[in-house]
């Protein structure tokens, strides 16, 4: 299933997104939102609930919010894909652990809306990334069960300031937590019609411009690796969101850099998922 949440006419729904459009979800099941069906193990729920279903919504009428408008832990893993490590030029080693840090919600929108580019930067850069979301409580979670806590997997375009990055100097959060400088989905596709065993392409473009295209098959800690390093130290719970690392050739990457522009169009995409797509504009 293609699993999303929006708003229509002002109000919060989730749904189930169809080829001919949306089936509302908020009415015809007894979970008050996304998170909260993902959490009842609610499913099954949903499959029968639209079953036979004409859409209530045309997709272009609604305004698509991340999938979950309000995880409790949003994780991003950063220098996670082959040769990542080697953009930064500091003649050091592979890392031995992931790269951590988190993001607020307030920092990332839906597809087609708008990420703003802030006033106080000129270096608003593009990440495609693609998102795992937990289905099921767990810590100290091994690897060979990593996967049965795998809701679905969604799409990220993790939207960074480059500059603000440096600000601290031991972390990274305050760059990676403007408002509305990042986004996140269409939608969840659900674990058993996009299988996280993978591998998963991922491709961002620019104005049309392809920028990265790697596949997870070259990811140096993978989906299982994450979950159980995670789980270490945190309960996972459902609707938790892991952004797995990006591929080599963000904007900051180029000589010269090349920042994203008021204007400009970022799609991320991944053939089992679907596309992310936004337009950058002014901070409002």
């Amino acid at each position: 299933m293609h699993l999303l949440s929006y708003l229509a006419n002002g109000k919060p729904c989730f749904g189930a997104s169809i080829p001919d459009g949306v089936v509302d979800l908020t009415e015809r099941t007894r979970f008050a939102d996304l998170r909260a069906l993902i959490a009842g193990g609610g499913l099954n729920i949903a499959r029968r609930a639209i079953a036979g279903q004409k859409p209530d919504h045309a997709l272009e009428d609604i305004t698509l919010l991340p999938p979950i408008p309000a995880p409790e832990k949003l994780w991003c893993i950063g220098v996670n894909y082959r040769d990542r490590n080697a953009e930064y030029k500091d003649n050091s080693d592979l890392p031995k652990y992931p790269s951590l840090f988190v993001r607020n919600p307030s920092s990332v929108v839906g597809s087609g809306q708008p990420i703003e580019k802030p006033d106080v930067s000129e270096q608003l850069d593009y990440e495609g990334e693609l998102v795992i979301v937990i289905g099921k409580e767990g810590r100290h979670i091994p690897r060979e069960r990593a996967w049965e806590h795998i809701f679905g997997m969604t799409l990220c375009n993790e939207g960074s300031v480059r500059d603000w990055l440096h600000h601290g100097k031991f972390n990274v959060t305050q760059g990676k937590n403007f408002d509305r400088s990042g986004s996140i989905g269409p939608w969840i596709v659900t674990s058993d019609e996009c299988d996280p065993h993978g591998p998963h392409d991922i491709i961002t473009r620019v104005n049309g411009e392809v920028r990265q295209s790697d596949s997870t098959e070259r990811l140096m800690f993978p989906f299982d690796y994450l979950i159980a390093y995670l789980s270490t130290f945190a309960t996972l719970k459902p609707g938790d969101m892991i952004a797995t690392g990006t591929p080599t050739g963000a904007g900051a990457r180029f000589t010269p850099p090349r920042w994203l522009k008021v204007g400009d169009v970022v799609e991320v995409e991944s053939g089992k998922i679907g596309i992310l797509r936004n337009t950058v504009a002014a901070e409002q």
